[in-house]
């Protein structure tokens, strides 16, 4: 029977083992990390595959083929409707010349798949400038390595510097002269850093100067350049910085300025435009037939009116505020003062809500000062300045559909019905102003998955959950390009966005799955493959705070009997009847510390529960392990905790725990302190049920660390996933090796599992979808 103290000691006992927790001897190196330090690690990463003998083993991509991933910039070359390129958060840079019916990866072989802005020379479209590092700072953003160019069309790349910037959202070209760019810079995501602002470069990259931006908070996220006037840029300011319990919260700050003179002066421009305290992210840009007319997407956060009672945000929350939302301002003297043309009315307020900051953009037509378009949720068109709105979507119900949350948008200079789409969903494009449009979401392998698991089929399936896409489901058969119709083909299943998934290992159709933050729900996937759910949550009791479930809240079924179910919120909850009834076996195992909690809407759920697992030999021996960095052991079946986190990074995300099926007082444990811009690899080994731990990461390259499995048949070997790529050690940790072999040289692996009776291997990447070593036998011998 669980042993619950009165809610005083309780908290007393909470108390102490915090201030216990903070006086333990913790991993000293925590810091942020730098764009060199990222170089580096991938020099390291990329030596470890070259004298791997294992580098000829080849790797299967799974999949799925019915959706592309998070697309950050696309482009086309006035004049050639074959040539089309589109950039991915974390999947890389990609190239069709054949208008899109095949497509190749270009940065395969550099350190990075995270690109966040590219830009072609108009005087020569074979020099290619790309920034990289997303700049829309979503919780599982990747930060980049700096400026790369090509001047071959994408074939080759050089490294040019800006390394230390993080984030890239715009780069901008002379018009005449390729060796002119400027460069907007975000800096990094989480941590405050001077290397953010606007930058210059005047011999193509080889020496490069800041010329915007003079504190670490704010950043540039996005730049023009007037087309009559190369010397006259407009930057926009972002005073921001993402919190691990928090959405960027507007701050003040967040100004356009300009400059006449390439560079060498500003000056802020705010005639007309609202008051930065409550506005956020700012995108601009500039009518090419008449430049003196620039528009502005202002992301006002200035209260608009008073919830209805009841009203819930998306993610099911009570509104305690309802935004303005979007607001597009005009200005017909360059800048110098601005009118605002949109009403503040319920689609302004809806079209991005309190998400402006992750889309932000406005595009002008080329050919009509008048003619322009937002992106947000959805994407919409307005006819006359911005005045009236409609939304920009296909209405030749033939053609392809355009998928949601819309990041970029070319226009052809010659050509304003020849428009490039990049969204959530990959790439797309119509050739006829929008009635109409294609795309090429099942053509891009660059899928965003969080994790992966396998059912007891034969073939199996596997199931993952996926940004932006919630779950996707299919045959492990699945070969990328080759469709095999007599197996499970990929489609949507059960589950969110960020759940983790957990099948009955007994009865494949009954599967254990979240909606968000951990909001339980169970899955029968009947005979007929339909779909049936139902919420499980367990229900908050008086003495409960509010149950805080973590983006990828953890589930598990017991090793022991498949009806024992472990669900974390902040509590542990376990039911033995199939989640039918639920019993709280924990009290709160966070810091729970109110300071960092965010505030609605921007609030995270933080503080909260993201590894369990329980020891194959003894039923009820479980560890826990939550977002704050805390890790617990329970030897009675939750009846008593005790926390053994000495020796770990203080305050790191737990991002896995395995109990060894080998011996029943190991336990491994990997967390990765990303959250805080540090890429330090923290992989522990604890031969004594945590009393002690020893660092296991070895000559590991410096990346976060997302997950650890043991090997199935050899005790001493040992897989794990980082933000770099998969690796194995064939002695307990003191030596890894780097398997990425035919992998792109730098991918995040989330996930991976070997299934136990065909012996594969299967890695879930946040960026490139699934892939599979059909036979891993030589690494086990």
């Amino acid at each position: 029977m669980q042993k619950f103290l009165p809610v005083f000691a309780i908290a007393l006992l909470l108390t102490y083992s915090f201030e216990n927790a903070t006086a333990q001897n913790f991993v000293s190196n925590q810091r942020p990390s730098t764009g060199t330090e990222r170089i580096a690690a991938f020099k390291k990463h990329q030596s470890s595959l070259n004298t791997s003998p294992y580098k000829n083993l080849t790797w299967r991509n799974v999949g799925p083929d019915i959706v592309s991933g998070r697309c950050t910039d696309v482009w086309g070359i006035s004049g050639n409707k074959n040539i089309l390129y589109a950039a991915f958060a974390t999947g890389g840079l990609w190239k069709s010349g054949d208008a899109g019916k095949t497509w190749k990866s270009l940065f395969d072989r550099l350190g990075t798949q995270s690109i966040g802005n590219m830009a072609i020379a108009q005087s020569n479209p074979d020099i290619i400038y790309a920034g990289t590092g997303e700049a829309n700072i979503f919780r599982a953003s990747l930060p980049g390595i700096g400026m790369f160019k090509s001047v071959d069309a994408g074939k080759t790349w050089q490294h040019i510097g800006l390394e230390n910037t993080s984030t890239i959202a715009r780069v901008v070209v002379h018009p005449t002269n390729p060796s002119v760019v400027y460069v907007a810079a975000g800096g990094n995501e989480w941590s405050y850093n001077n290397d953010r602002g606007v930058y210059q470069t005047t011999d193509g990259g080889k020496t490069w100067k800041k010329i915007l931006g003079k504190d670490d908070k704010a950043g540039c996220i996005d730049l023009r350049m007037d087309p009559s006037d190369p010397n006259t840029i407009y930057a926009s300011m972002w005073n921001r910085i993402r919190k691990r319990w928090s959405d960027p919260v507007p701050e003040d700050g967040d100004h356009i300025y300009k400059t006449t003179d390439g560079g060498k002066t500003w000056k802020p421009l705010t005639n007309g435009l609202p008051d930065t305290k409550t506005t956020g992210r700012i995108g601009i840009d500039i009518s090419r037939s008449n430049p003196s007319v620039i528009y502005a997407f202002v992301d006002n956060h200035d209260k608009k009116r008073e919830p209805k009672k009841g009203e819930l945000d998306s993610y099911g929350r009570i509104k305690e505020i309802v935004v303005k939302g979007v607001e597009v301002y005009r200005s017909n003297d360059k800048g110098e003062s601005w009118v605002k043309m949109t009403e503040n009315n319920d689609y302004m307020e809806r079209f991005c809500g309190t998400y402006g900051w992750v889309m932000g953009q406005i595009r002008v037509n080329p050919l009509d000062e008048n003619c322009l378009y937002i992106l947000g949720l959805a994407m919409a068109k307005s006819n006359d300045g911005g005045k009236t709105w409609k939304r920009f979507q296909p209405v030749d119900t033939t053609g392809d559909y355009i998928h949601g949350d819309n990041h970029a948008l070319w226009i052809d200079p010659a050509d304003s019905n020849y428009i490039i789409n990049g969204d959530d969903g990959g790439i797309a494009v119509t050739y006829n102003g929008g009635k109409k449009w294609k795309n090429f979401y099942k053509d891009i392998p660059t899928t965003q998955f969080y994790n992966i698991t396998y059912d007891s089929r034969v073939p199996y399936n596997i199931i993952g959950s996926v940004q932006d896409e919630g779950s996707l489901r299919g045959s492990i058969k699945n070969t990328f390009g080759i469709k095999d119709t007599t197996i499970n083909q990929w489609k949507w299943g059960p589950g969110g966005e960020g759940v983790i998934h957990a099948i009955d290992p007994g009865d494949a159709n009954t599967i254990y799955t979240s909606s968000f933050y951990g909001r339980l729900i169970k899955a029968n996937l009947d005979l007929v493959d339909s779909l049936q759910e139902r919420s499980i949550a367990p229900k908050k009791t008086d003495e409960e705070e509010t149950h805080r479930g973590e983006w990828l809240a953890y589930t598990m079924i017991s090793p022991h009997n498949s009806f024992t179910v472990y669900h974390g919120m902040q509590y542990l909850f376990k039911s033995v009847d199939s989640g039918f009834t639920w019993k709280r076996i924990s009290p709160d195992l966070s810091y729970n510390n109110k300071q960092k909690m965010g505030k609605t809407p921007y609030a995270i759920n933080h503080q909260a529960i993201t590894a369990i697992d329980e020891s194959v030999f003894k039923k009820g021996l479980l560890y826990v392990g939550t977002d704050d960095g805390r890790v617990w052991i329970s030897q009675n079946d939750g009846g008593n905790w005790a926390e053994i986190t000495k020796g770990l990074p203080a305050n790191a995300h737990v991002s896995r725990l395995v109990a060894s099926k080998y011996n029943a007082s190991v336990v491994y444990v990997t967390l990765s302190d990303r959250r805080e811009d540090n890429i330090t690899p923290y992989i522990f080994r604890s031969p004594d049920y945590g009393k002690t731990w020893v660092n296991i990461n070895g000559n590991i390259p410096a990346s976060p660390v997302n997950v650890i499995r043991e090997d199935p048949l050899q005790k001493n070997i040992l897989y794990c996933g980082t933000d770099m790529g998969v690796y194995f050690s064939r002695d307990g940790g003191n030596k890894w090796i780097s398997l990425n072999n035919n992998l792109p040289a730098s991918v995040s692996v989330q996930d991976l599992f070997i299934h136990p009776k065909t012996n594969q291997l299967v890695i879930a990447t946040y960026g490139r979808g699934i892939y599979v070593l059909d036979d891993i036998s030589s690494l086990q011998r």
